[in-house]
């Protein structure tokens, strides 16, 4: 019986040298047209104006990918950009990450640096990626179809069936099925996109709402990490293709004290 042939295809784009916009996905072969001139749209047809310069890769997977479950989803509504990182600290430091470190990606993040891909730091906010300027780039990841439906239908009945939620969802899920990662912090660089969210394997991925105000142009990830060879986390990151098949619960808002609060073991 033949191999099914999966591909990856990734798009990103670009206005006066700026990053504009990215998505990718991976897709059997009869949907590769349809997925490029999808993408395609969505880089001319941003928010923030019509890309100039638009990279697609299209690319044959060699390896057939992994299936693994998406995260939980939940929302906690912070108010401000001060209760949203209140809340970003205490979620982080539950699992084992530090206050400094959380600060210092918070910083980071608050200056606008630019950056490709994520930060990765320790748990004391050493920086870690070998390339501190482009940082490391998540890719290779994807939604069966089936799971496909079965998330838009969970997010739908939270009006959060967009494309900005799933792909970090599914980026997400990738990133923390890896040991090595304690959590992630992530803020949108979109002006107009002001929710994050943070990310861990016991609280799952959570929204925080106004993390910052609207009109302001920072933002990027963080990947929090402890043990283990950074060489083989990236080349799991950047090469090892990923397939969401089970959708985990998705949540409506929950209060910071409910995520929080310790789960009692089952027997």
């Amino acid at each position: 019986m033949a191999r099914r042939k999966y591909y990856s295809i990734r798009m990103r784009s670009s206005k006066g040298g700026v990053h504009l916009s990215g998505a990718e996905g991976i897709y059997d072969p009869d949907v590769i047209g349809t997925i490029v001139k999808n993408y395609t749209g969505r880089a001319l047809l941003h928010d923030r104006g019509g890309a100039d310069e638009i990279h697609l890769a299209v690319e044959e997977l060699t390896e057939t990918p992994r299936k693994i479950p998406s995260l939980p989803l939940c929302t906690v509504n912070t108010r401000n950009p001060e209760s949203a990182k209140k809340a970003a600290m205490k979620i982080l430091t539950s699992v084992g990450i530090t206050e400094r470190a959380v600060e210092e990606a918070l910083n980071a993040l608050d200056v606008g640096i630019s950056m490709r891909g994520a930060m990765l730091m320790d748990i004391e906010g050493v920086r870690l990626e070998p390339d501190l300027l482009r940082g490391v780039r998540v890719t290779r990841m994807g939604t069966s179809e089936k799971a496909a439906q079965q998330l838009s239908a969970k997010l739908g009945r939270l009006g959060l069936n967009n494309d900005t939620v799933k792909e970090a969802l599914v980026l997400a899920s990738k990133v923390h099925r890896y040991r090595m990662v304690l959590g992630e912090l992530c803020i949108s660089d979109d002006p107009s996109y002001t929710t994050g969210y943070v990310a861990t394997r016991a609280h799952g991925y959570v929204r925080l709402p106004r993390i910052k105000k609207k009109g302001v142009p920072c933002g990027g990830r963080a990947f929090f990490i402890t043990g283990g060879e950074v060489k083989e986390l990236i080349k799991y990151l950047q090469r090892t293709p990923v397939l969401i098949d089970e959708i985990r619960p998705c949540s409506g808002s929950v209060t910071l004290k409910e995520l929080l609060k310790p789960r009692t073991r089952r027997s």
